[in-house]
């Protein structure tokens, strides 16, 4: 399991907490960017999407190298795994709870058939969770 309070997974959700953030992140899922094509969808100035860009380094969500006077990023996707590890935790409790809820359902629905009353039509897991 992965530590609940570490200071990378604090940040790398306070880094995804932002929409901006999210996006660049997920341009940057397809390759490398410059901070120029990083910012470029959004209306905001090379300093606003430097500023974002830190955050996300300080996250260790994406690494920057200088070539010249261009700053190349990338992702490293390491400390989202993390991040997923750690959520799968609470999909895995919920997914349970539901089942759990799922079969009480069908249960009281049987037997309320057996005193008359209509029947519930059960929802697949897929259309409940996402």
């Amino acid at each position: 399991m992965v530590e609940l309070q570490t200071p990378q997974m604090n940040s790398v959700f306070h880094a995804l907490g932002d929409a901006t953030r999210r996006q660049m992140l997920r341009d940057l899922a397809y390759g490398e960017r410059t901070v120029s094509e990083l910012a470029g969808p959004f209306a905001m100035s090379l300093a606003a999407a430097s500023k974002h860009i830190r955050v996300l380094e300080g996250a260790g969500l994406i690494r920057r190298e200088v070539r010249g006077r261009t700053h190349v990023c990338r992702l490293d996707p390491g400390p989202l795994a993390s991040a997923h590890e750690w959520l799968g935790f609470y999909e895995r409790f919920w997914t349970s709870r539901l089942d759990l809820l799922e079969q009480l359902l069908r249960d009281e629905d049987v037997a309320k058939g057996d005193a008359g009353g209509t029947t519930r039509k059960a929802k697949s897991k897929k259309g409940v969770l996402g």
